[in-house]
């Protein structure tokens, strides 16, 4: 959209990414709604914050920041009043609703701040000011509209670089780019652990927030095993046929592909199975990253391998370069692999299923449920 004159722009806010002017909404949503919705919310929060002892906590990250999120707030709700960001929103929308939730007597703000273009945390930042930042990890992701995977680092890392002398960001130690903030941070640094299981890796952020916040061992415990797992993200269904399903259709990006791929080898029995959707907004990383992840696939020894989308091609084209015991298929469309996939269930099979959301791969869970 272009620049119009101060009022408007004011009255839009200033810092709304321009690419969400054009989301096709209604004319009085666009205009009326949802810019008096943001000033409410930031009017509401500052309120909040300067006249009850709330604490605002903002998580980003490439992968796992809805499942640290999730356990977080099974352990804060343990403590006190906890209101945090659940629908699958975008936060551009979510996090406004979010705020407004938070009756007086909230202890706890929990705001998801996911980013796919540039200059989306900034408007996050301008409607709230986080006591504590969390990063779970930074990957290339969206890096067709953030570029490289620094444009990915420097625009989640606004999160901690807004925090003041008072907060605290809590980081991936295993992660170097996020270790290159060691002494670039007004505030204090907490780090958590990495770990090859990224369910115990998101367990570890949690609890490292949630010591910080002054939360017991048996509290973050008692949240821990309360914890109820977000829908297709490391979902293990155990089928009705005997086989092993490993649903993490919910997203995808190369290197959580990669974690996802090793968590499977490590619970996979017997035969198996992939079904593989494209990993998408990736940019120039398009064909290079599918290609990486077909080349791991195929030292994996899966039996069969079905790919799913238009870049789907380059993964299935190194699988069968490198793995001639490897029967694979390659489809435009989720609904074409069910009938093979079904067909495949058994004991002592295993299958994975991983890829991007608008792949659908989460139609295939539900047939095969």
């Amino acid at each position: 959209m272009k620049k119009t004159n101060p009022i408007v722009e004011w009255w839009l806010t200033s810092k709304f990414p321009v690419v969400h002017y054009d989301d096709r909404v209604g004319f009085l949503k666009k205009w009326t709604f949802n810019p008096s919705k943001r000033w409410t919310a930031k009017w509401y929060l500052k309120f909040l914050q300067k006249y009850t002892d709330i604490k605002v906590i903002g998580i980003t990250g490439s992968a796992g920041k809805t499942t640290v999120k999730e356990m977080l707030a099974s352990i804060l709700k343990l403590d006190g009043k906890t209101v945090y960001s659940k629908e699958n929103i975008d936060p551009i929308y979510n996090i406004p609703n979010t705020i407004l939730k938070a009756l007086p007597g909230t202890k706890y703000l929990i705001l998801e701040m996911g980013v796919e273009y540039p200059g989306e945390m900034d408007f996050y930042l301008w409607l709230a000011k986080p006591d504590l930042g969390l990063i779970t990890n930074i990957f290339p992701t969206h890096t067709q509209f953030l570029g490289d995977i620094g444009g990915v680092f420097e625009e989640k890392i606004k999160l901690v670089l807004g925090l003041s002398k008072d907060g605290k960001a809590i980081l991936n130690s295993g992660d170097k780019m996020l270790a290159s903030l060691s002494d670039k941070l007004a505030a204090k640094i907490v780090w958590f652990d990495p770990d090859d299981d990224p369910m115990l890796q998101n367990a570890n952020a949690a609890t490292a927030l949630a010591k910080n916040l002054g939360i017991n061992d048996q509290k973050i415990e008692k949240g821990l095993f309360e914890y109820k797992k977000p829908v297709h993200r490391l979902e293990i269904i155990n089928h009705k046929s005997g086989a092993i399903i490993l649903d993490d259709s919910y997203n995808s990006n190369p290197l959580a592909a990669l974690s996802t791929l090793k968590y499977f080898e490590n619970i996979a029995t017997g035969r198996k199975i992939a079904v593989i959707g494209d990993m998408l907004e990736l940019g120039k990383y398009d064909e290079d990253a599918h290609r990486e992840l077909g080349r791991s696939i195929a030292d994996a020894g899966f039996e069969i391998v079905i790919g799913i989308g238009k870049s789907s091609r380059f993964l299935i084209d190194e699988i069968n370069l490198h793995s001639k015991n490897t029967r694979t298929y390659l489809f435009d469309d989720v609904y074409d692999a069910i009938p093979i996939v079904k067909s495949e269930l058994g004991k002592n099979v295993s299958i994975l299923i991983k890829g991007s959301r608008s792949i659908h791969l989460d139609k295939l869970v539900d047939a095969l449920r």
